[in-house]
């Protein structure tokens, strides 16, 4: 893509897998005497690419199967195309290669002999010495277009018939996995339109009478996908099959164009229309991602050095895959715009997804930040419907576009049963304001915030003190905090806490929530409200010590259950709550020092749930995978505390992980294996997506957590504490927005183990001001006043 570098060469990870050295926090990983073949594609079985509402997935020939839910070509969470197969004479080409190019776009050649390969100089019929070429290029977003060519490698004239088998039965992914529930009717047209142009229509309309606690009536779903075809030669149209007769000369080239357009009640959705789309840069999409790229923050790092190295190919990767995820049909601008959760599954809205995302992707640009709270302002509940768990104020959980949900199979149309999105709301809004001090913009965002903690306070919050969720759904989420699968939240004996109950992230988030809205709302001169809002949140902070701290194990509760017991379980939880500085300062070792111990620091990450855990599972998607999610939250956590060498420790466990698996990207969710020599590699989350939004998030995350970036816009501050570690000394960050401000910065590590920085470039008006966080343990006032005079000094 013109203008933007990116890493997207393969490298593999020579010293990345097997047990890390002892001195893994301060030593550089001694490379392998031979390079190792390590890399892990999830989803082995499978291609996909995406582009806004649009993800294809192909089995490794480059087909379509109907039995398979991974496969298919999907719009709106439907699938407009359930077999697609190419075939040479009647059979399947032998496949050469294919690969992704770019996210939304794949390629791949195809080879077979002619049928008259006899006929041959050499009268030779092996495929590869006399070959018939089959190249088909595929670009998706919001449809298909594909470029179809074969090309005559051989001496002699021949004529194949080409064939395009092709269904359509517009389900919803769940419905592959287990059964239709909603039937329609589907109606096909095909005509001729014009000397060699064709058009085959798919037309699917559907009609459901629901009843759910309340909620009753009829809905109806309207899905279409329309191919427009031009072609070399005739097309001959029988049933579910399409076929040319090509003759062919040789070294003679038949050319096919093919866009597959999606309808949605009844609008025509936009795809590229120009003819050899895959390296087209011309279409709206592709232009609105240049543009993202173009202004979005860079980090650079030195090539020389082997980790370093892999680093910035995960954070390329990272930066390509979050404009990758963008849903354009939702943009407001090209400064407010909307990111899926994940690829392939998750192409729905995300609450959690969307605002974790963009607070952790923050530094790199506030477009995401902007847009999921816009958005989700909008979905606010405004009513009370046990049947979606909606009471007034709530934040959406998720919202789809799916048959099953558009047809009210279940309410996941707009659904609210979420703990979390309620408190990450406000904390998101802080964040945005906190980088762009712009008051107009984030003023229409207060209300929204202050009717979602006043939904927390009214709904959730029992007479204790202390937040708890329990679902109202007879189809509801049993659990709606950050680990919201039935089966997460586990007593020590391995039996489930049933609901209402509150885990230990619920009440720091609400914590944080409070802490740092209050400080919005007195720049928004709302200063009793700030004040009472900052009280409730210390009053919190004292009961959740009282309540959830375990002496004996220097560790938090997982949570409390429905008799206000706490949950003495050990699991991931409790990083959360020291992110959001929930826990006493003089708690904070104790628990750092529990959470890095091996049953659950696996090497690659904190597992969520300790393998000293009757229910501990690795491939378990709760109770003792990886999150990287939660990990780059961990990491942002001990910076802020100053634990220097532990953050340096889990960021390059997280980095190494990274450059394991295919296109150096973290996956949604990883096995919790312990990093070994018998395990060299951590297992996968089968089912996990990749690229996702609040993974590819994760090492911006890190990136602030190393160089200690505040920043503080309304005041035009930007406070750094950098701290590098000897496997990354050097980060360049170029073209940081701060308020009207934009800055390049380099950090470096001094040989005495310091990190210093240079401001090297800067437009408008921005104090940097090196000063540690407000919550670290390593820092006294003394040593405050002299960082922050130091900073003003000239040349600094």
């Amino acid at each position: 893509m013109a203008g933007y570098r990116s890493g997207e060469a393969f490298v593999e990870p020579t010293q990345f897998g097997g047990k890390p050295s002892k001195s893994s926090v301060n030593k550089g990983v001694k490379r392998s005497s031979e390079a190792s073949r390590i890399r892990i594609r999830p989803r082995s079985e499978a291609v996909h690419i995406s582009r806004g509402r649009t993800a294809l997935g192909m089995d490794l020939q480059g087909a379509i199967h109907p039995k398979s839910s991974r496969e298919g070509l999907f719009v709106h969470q439907t699938r407009v195309l359930s077999r697609y197969r190419w075939l040479m004479n009647g059979k399947e080409p032998s496949l050469s290669t294919q690969s992704a190019v770019e996210q939304h776009s794949w390629l791949a050649y195809y080879f077979q002999a002619p049928p008259n390969c006899k006929q041959t100089p050499t009268k030779d019929c092996n495929p590869l010495q006399q070959t018939i070429e089959l190249r088909i290029a595929r670009v998706v977003g919001e449809g298909m277009h594909e470029d179809v060519e074969v090309i005559n490698h051989t001496q002699i004239a021949t004529t194949i018939t080409l064939s395009l088998e092709v269904e359509s039965d517009f389900v919803a992914r769940d419905e592959i996995e287990n059964g239709r529930k909603q039937k329609g009717k589907l109606k096909r047209h095909w005509e001729k339109t014009d000397n060699r142009e064709w058009r085959w229509d798919f037309q699917y309309s559907c009609e459901h009478r629901y009843n759910h606690q309340g909620n009753r009536g009829v809905a109806r779903l309207q899905r279409g996908i329309t191919l427009q075809l031009c072609a070399d030669s005739e097309a001959i149209h029988s049933g579910k099959k399409i076929s040319f007769r090509i003759q062919l000369k040789p070294h003679q080239a038949w050319k096919a164009c093919l866009i597959w357009q999606a309808q949605v009640d009844g609008k025509l959705l936009p795809v590229e229309h120009n003819c050899n789309a895959l390296t087209s840069s011309e279409g709206e999409y592709s232009r609105q991602t240049l543009s993202f790229l173009r202004q979005a923050t860079l980090v650079r790092t030195p090539a020389a050095a082997d980790l370093s190295a892999a680093v910035q190919r995960v954070l390329d990767r990272s930066r390509l895959d979050l404009a990758g995820l963008r849903l354009f049909d939702l943009d407001e601008g090209d400064h407010n715009w909307k990111l899926a959760a994940g690829v392939p599954t998750y192409m729905g809205i995300f609450s959690r997804d969307m605002l974790a995302a963009a607070w952790q992707a923050s530094m790199l640009s506030t477009d995401m930040g902007w847009g999921a709270l816009t958005l989700l302002a909008k979905l606010q509940a405004k009513q009370t419907n046990d049947w979606r768990d909606e009471q007034p104020g709530r934040i959406a959980h998720e919202s789809h576009t799916d048959p099953l949900a558009v047809l009210n199979f279940n309410p996941r149309a707009l659904y609210f049963g979420t703990a979390n999105a309620v408190f990450l709301y406000p904390i998101l809004a802080s964040t945005v304001w906190h980088w762009t001090g712009d008051k107009d913009r984030i003023r229409p965002l207060i209300k929204p915030a202050l009717d979602a903690l006043a939904w927390a306070d009214k709904y959730s919050l029992r007479k204790n003190g202390f937040y708890k969720y329990q679902t109202r759904s007879n189809q509801g989420m049993k659990n709606q905090g950050w680990k919201d699968s039935s089966d997460a939240i586990v007593y020590p004996d391995g039996s489930q806490v049933e609901d209402p109950l509150g885990t230990c992230e619920m009440q720091a988030f609400a914590y944080a929530a409070k802490l740092h809205f209050s400080e919005l709302l007195w720049w928004m001169d709302e200063v009793e409200q700030a004040r009472r809002m900052y009280d409730e949140a210390n009053e919190l902070k004292k009961r959740f010590n009282e309540r959830f701290w375990m002496k004996d194990e220097g560790y938090v509760a997982m949570a409390i259950d429905s008799r206000d017991r706490p949950v003495k379980t050990i699991a991931s939880d409790p990083g959360h709550c020291l992110l959001s500085g929930i826990v006493h300062e003089d708690l904070v070792p104790r628990l750092v020092n529990r959470m890095m111990q091996p049953d659950l620091f696996s090497g690659w990450g904190v597992r969520t749930l300790s393998n000293a855990h009757p229910a501990y599972n690795p491939f378990a998607y709760h109770r003792g995978t990886v999150w990287p999610v939660e990990n780059g939250a961990f990491v942002l956590a001990l910076a802020r505390y100053g634990l220097h060498p532990e953050m340096w420790q889990l960021s390059r466990a997280l980095f190494e992980a990274a450059a394991l698996f295919d296109y150096d990207r973290l996956p949604e969710v990883f096995g919790g294996h312990t990093r070994d020599e018998n395990h060299p590699f951590p297992g996968l989350y089968e089912k996990a997506d990749s690229p996702q939004a609040w993974s590819a998030s994760v090492p911006f995350a890190i990136i602030q957590a190393l160089v200690g970036i505040y920043p503080y816009a309304p005041l035009n501050v930007l406070f750094l504490d950098p701290s590098l570690p000897e496997w990354l000394p050097e980060i360049t960050i170029e073209d940081m927005r701060v308020g009207n401000a934009q800055i390049t910065l380099r950090f470096w590590r001094e040989k005495n183990g310091k990190t210093s920085y240079r401001v090297t470039e800067l437009e408008g008006n921005l104090h940097v001001i090196r000063q540690p966080s407000p919550w670290s343990l390593t820092a006294n006032w003394g040593e405050r006043v002299k960082d922050m005079i130091s900073s003003l000094l000239p040349g600094k």
